[in-house]
């Protein structure tokens, strides 16, 4: 393979609300940050261990403003993007680096109903299959495209 990739997907929830800065040129980003879980069980100790990563998320223009209307602290969102790192100069002089995920797309994954619910433990916020009474079920049509 000749070319090369820098493709992100995360699905975490959010660590605070979208910080927006607006420029001159009727241009804006959105800031936040996403926090992803990774939960394993130490097999000496036999106890559940998480580990949380924070990423520094970044959107641009109406995304941005997608996300700052829509998206609260702790919403649950999918993110695809790209890594990006920036670098600058502190008052000391020193450089200093900050990696970014710049966001190219995103997919809500909170609804308004887990919304407005209080937080519960993550089994009471599981998802579950609403079972359909058999006069609910219809025949679907067939009329597949393949």
């Amino acid at each position: 393979m000749s070319g090369t990739l820098n493709k992100v997907m995360l699905i975490g929830h959010l660590g605070d609300a979208v910080k927006m800065h607006y420029f001159d040129d009727k241009n804006c980003v959105g800031r936040f940050p996403l926090a992803t879980n990774e939960t394993y069980t130490n097999k000496q100790t036999n106890e559940k261990v998480t580990n949380t990563e924070w990423h520094n998320i970044v959107v641009r223009n109406k995304a941005a403003e997608i996300c700052e209307k829509y998206l609260n602290k702790g919403d649950k969102v999918y993110i695809e993007g790209r890594l990006k790192t920036r670098k600058w100069q502190d008052d000391k002089g020193t450089d200093r680096y900050s990696t970014e995920i710049q966001c190219v797309d995103f997919t809500f994954l909170t609804t308004k109903n887990d919304a407005a619910k209080p937080a519960a433990s993550s089994a009471d916020s599981t998802p579950q299959a609403k079972l359909a009474k058999p006069e609910e079920i219809q025949e679907q049509p067939n009329d597949l495209p393949f």
